[in-house]
C-alpha cells in the first residue's frame, strides 16, 4: 500500500514540474548539414583535410582520379582549335596560289577545247571527201563536248573561289565552333568537380570513404557542418505555436551552461510534425508540435551539435503585456 502512495506522489510531482514547464520548447543544437556528392565513379586520390578540421569556403576536401577526365578535357580543346581553323578558312577565303592554280586550269581547259574543235573541224572535211570513218567524226565530236564541259566546270571553280564562302556555310561553321566550346566548357566543369572543396565555412564533420576507394556516383564524400554558431532546432508545442514569429528574441538554455543565449526565431514550420490537426480532437490538437529554428549569437561558435537546448516560449499573458506597452 505504502509504495502505491509513494508512486502516485512520484507522478503528481513529475505532473506538476511538467506544468510549470510548458512554456518550454525542447531539441538540440544544430548546424546545416552540407553534404558535397561525387558526380562520377572514381578512385579517392587524396584526403587533404581530416574530419573533425575547421574548413573555410574554397578549402579542398577530397580529390578524385583525373586522369581520364584530363583526356577527355584535352580532346575537347583540339575539337575547338579544330573548329576555330575552319571558320578562320572560311572567313578568309581562297588563298592566291588556289585561285591561280583554278585560273591556270581554265586556260588549260580552253586549249584543250581550241583543239578538240579544230579536230572535229578537220575530221568533218575529211568525211565529206570519204577520207575518214563515221565513227572517227562521232569520237571528235565527244571530244570536243567534253572538252567544253571541262572548261566550263573550270570556271566554275574558279568563281567559286573568287566569290568566297557562302553565308550559309560561314553560319554552320560558327555553329560547329560554338557547340565544341560548349562541350568543352562541360569537360572543364567536370574536371572541376573531381577537385571538392568546401562551398560554406564550417566544420568538416565526416569523410565517409577511405582513400583508395572508388566513390559511387551522388555519394556524399564529405559532409560539412556550415555557419559559425549552431542554432536550436526545437518542437513548439500547439497552443504556444500563435505567440512565435520569425524574428522574436529567445532565451534558449544549453545544457552545461549557467546563463541562457538570446537568439531569434529564423524559420517555423506551417505543418505540424505530427498527426495532421484535422484528425484530432481540441484537447488532442494541444500534443501537436511545430519545428522551429532559433539563431545563436556568434559567441555560442564554440558549442558543439546535438547538445540538448530548451527555449522559454512567450506566453499569452506576455504578449498581451507586449501588445500594451507598444500602444
Amino acid at each position: 500500500m505504502s509504495n502505491k502512495i509513494l508512486v502516485s506522489f512520484v507522478f503528481l510531482l513529475l505532473i506538476a514540474c511538467n506544468n510549470d514547464r510548458k512554456n518550454v520548447a525542447l531539441g538540440t543544437l544544430e548546424r546545416d548539414r552540407i553534404a558535397h556528392t561525387a558526380t562520377v565513379s572514381e578512385v579517392i586520390t587524396d584526403l587533404p583535410v581530416s574530419a573533425g578540421s575547421q574548413v573555410t569556403k574554397g578549402m579542398i576536401l577530397v580529390k578524385l582520379d583525373d586522369d581520364l577526365q584530363k583526356a577527355l578535357v584535352a580532346k575537347a580543346q583540339a575539337q575547338v582549335q579544330q573548329a576555330q581553323a575552319n571558320l578562320n578558312k572560311a572567313h578568309n577565303g581562297a588563298r592566291a596560289e588556289e585561285v591561280a592554280a583554278a585560273q591556270a586550269n581554265v586556260a588549260g581547259a580552253k586549249a584543250a577545247l581550241i583543239q578538240s574543235k579544230a579536230n572535229y573541224t578537220r575530221t568533218q572535211s575529211l568525211i565529206k571527201s570519204n577520207l575518214t570513218s563515221q565513227a572517227t567524226l562521232d569520237n571528235d565530236l565527244a571530244l570536243r563536248d567534253e572538252s567544253l564541259a571541262r572548261l566550263n566546270s573550270a570556271k566554275e571553280q574558279l568563281r567559286q573561289l573568287v566569290n568566297g564562302t557562302r553565308i550559309e556555310d560561314l553560319a554552320i561553321a560558327e555553329a560547329v565552333l560554338a557547340s565544341n566550346i560548349a562541350m568543352l566548357t562541360s569537360e572543364q566543369k567536370n574536371l572541376s568537380n573531381l577537385t571538392i572543396t568546401a562551398k560554406r565555412d564550417g566544420i568538416l564533420d565526416n569523410l565517409p570513404w577511405n582513400l583508395g576507394e572508388r566513390v559511387t556516383v551522388g555519394s556524399p564524400v564529405a559532409v560539412v557542418l556550415a555557419g559559425k554558431a549552431p542554432f536550436a532546432r526545437v518542437y513548439i508545442p500547439e497552443p504556444y505555436r500563435v505567440h512565435v514569429h520569425i524574428g522574436d528574441e529567445l532565451s534558449v538554455y544549453v545544457d552545461g551552461l549557467a546563463q541562457p543565449l538570446l537568439g531569434h526565431v529564423r524559420w517555423v514550420a506551417t505543418e505540424p510534425a505530427f498527426t495532421p490537426y484535422y484528425a484530432l480532437n481540441q484537447a488532442e490538437r494541444a500534443n501537436l508540435m511545430y519545428l522551429a529554428e532559433i539563431i545563436l549569437p556568434d559567441n555560442a561558435a564554440d558549442l558543439p551539435s546535438g547538445i540538448p537546448a530548451q527555449v522559454v516560449l512567450p506566453s499569452k499573458v506576455s504578449r498581451q503585456k507586449t501588445s500594451l506597452s507598444e500602444r
